[in-house]
């Protein structure tokens, strides 16, 4: 159950007397005049946009940003409380760092977003999954980032949660395991306030749930009705999600139980389609259609080859810390490549009928790989129709032999990927747009600000 932050009240009783009761009322007076004409000027709390402050981490990339909020009235100041969240991000390719603060004013309203910082390191815990013990130095780094932000004053009620995603849950029990207690080392050090599942795996549907709220808190469909609120798409290295409020009850009643979830959070209840699919993150299906196994090394030092990589192409590529002969194979082609990924897809996925009726929001990797062959910018993102996607893979693989992809050998095998998914797995139309974003009002698109709500709930 999510709920908006709690307020405390002390209420005191006290008497008065005649002559004063007609002061009092009129001070309630007045101060209830204030306090209308304040929220009517304040009253678009999400109108984040503010100045942006860049900076990289000692062990590893990343940009910290502050975001003004529209408070214009002195009297806001005397009942606004500060909250502060610290998450975690572990993700297969790195992980992430989002310390958050809000501000809030009044318990019936939504919070506000004062900043965020970001910060990530690579590679991910996953990658450490043969040694546990080296994966903390690079968390640790992120932690004195965490404490460096948060006001020390605020540490012991600042809630901090790590989640792993695909990586860990790829991976067999006992090493994920061992990498976990190496955390929660590492946690039981730190002076903020871990809850008692603060480090753990995060289930596939909340990643969905908790992308799905951050979108909509970012563009304001949070307090829209719920047939305007936007779904969302992500393509996470390990697994991808897809997340949205059915318009037509047969949608849910047609799918499996698990895709259905409902909660409440700011006093309205959600009742949404989600659902994870773990091993079809674009890594994992990348290293599937090439033939490989997931956490299993290839036999005899055996090559990988597939039609999906340039003819002459050969090399190693390291995947959660195991390294894979690869090489392409003579005619190469889209035709022979999305064949291949056809039949990684084939009948795992669901396509709900009414997705057309829906916008939608893509990141991750659908916004990487868009980024890559010029469809959108990496500084404002944008708008694309789902064909483009396979215009491109047509594209690029077709003209392997000819061009140099020795830079980015992977972008035939990647973007039939995207198109088939999109097409064949969901059964997107052609012709949709999609909306795909890396940041909205300058805050990143993860499950980690939803996610945050969620833990500073008392």
């Amino acid at each position: 159950m999510i709920s908006p932050f709690p307020r405390r009240r002390n209420m005191k009783h006290m008497r008065t007397c005649p002559a004063s009761f007609v002061f009092l009322v009129s001070v309630v007076l007045l101060a209830f005049v204030v306090y209308v004409r304040f929220w009517y000027g304040a009253q678009d709390a999400l109108d984040i946009a503010g100045a942006r402050i860049d900076g990289a981490g000692a062990a590893g990339h990343g940009e910290a940003r502050k975001i003004g909020h529209r408070i214009s009235h002195d009297q806001a100041a005397a009942h606004m409380r500060d909250y502060y969240s610290v998450m975690f991000d572990a993700g297969s390719t790195g992980t992430r760092v989002h310390i958050f603060k809000f501000t809030q004013t009044n318990a019936a309203e939504l919070p506000q977003l004062a900043w965020e910082v970001f910060r990530f390191v690579k590679p991910g815990l996953s990658a450490y999954a043969d040694h546990p013990a080296e994966s903390v130095a690079s968390v640790d780094s992120l932690l004195e980032v965490a404490k460096s932000s948060v006001p020390q004053n605020h540490w012991r009620r600042t809630p901090v949660v790590l989640k792993a995603t695909a990586g860990l849950r790829l991976l067999p029990e006992s090493k994920s395991d061992a990498l976990l207690q190496q955390m929660k080392k590492l946690f039981d050090y730190c002076p903020f306030n871990l809850p008692e599942d603060g480090i753990a795996i995060m289930d596939g549907i909340d990643e969905g749930i908790f992308s799905w709220m951050t979108i909509n808190f970012l563009k304001g469909t949070l307090r829209l009705a719920q047939n305007q609120m936007v779904g969302i798409l992500d393509l996470g290295g390990g697994s991808t999600q897809i997340t949205f409020i059915p318009h037509k009850e047969q949608t849910l009643q047609a799918v499996p139980e698990s895709y259905s979830t409902s909660f409440k959070m700011f006093n309205s209840t959600y009742k949404l389609y989600s659902h994870s699919y773990l091993g079809l993150g674009l890594m994992s299906a990348r290293l599937s259609v090439l033939g490989g196994v997931e956490s299993l090394a290839v036999e005899n030092g055996r090559r990988l080859l597939s039609p999906c990589l340039p003819s002459q192409y050969k090399s190693t590529w390291v995947h959660a810390g195991i390294p894979y002969k690869i090489g392409g194979v003579k005619g190469a082609s889209f035709k022979l490549c999305s064949q291949r990924v056809e039949k990684i897809i084939e009948e795992k996925v669901d396509h709900p009928n009414e997705l057309k009726e829906h916008v939608f929001y893509a990141f991750s990797y659908y916004f990487d790989r868009a980024v890559d062959v010029g469809l959108i910018t990496d500084e404002n993102g944008g708008t694309l129709l789902v064909k483009n996607y396979e215009d491109k893979a047509k594209e690029v693989c077709d003209g392997m032999e000819f061009g140099n992809l020795a830079s980015q050998p992977f972008l035939c095998i990647d973007l039939t990927y995207v198109s088939t998914l999109l097409q064949r797995g969901f059964g997107f139309p052609k012709h949709m747009q999609l909306m795909l974003a890396k940041k909205v009002k300058d805050v990143e698109t993860s499950w980690a600000l939803g996610a945050a709500f969620q833990s500073l709930q008392m």
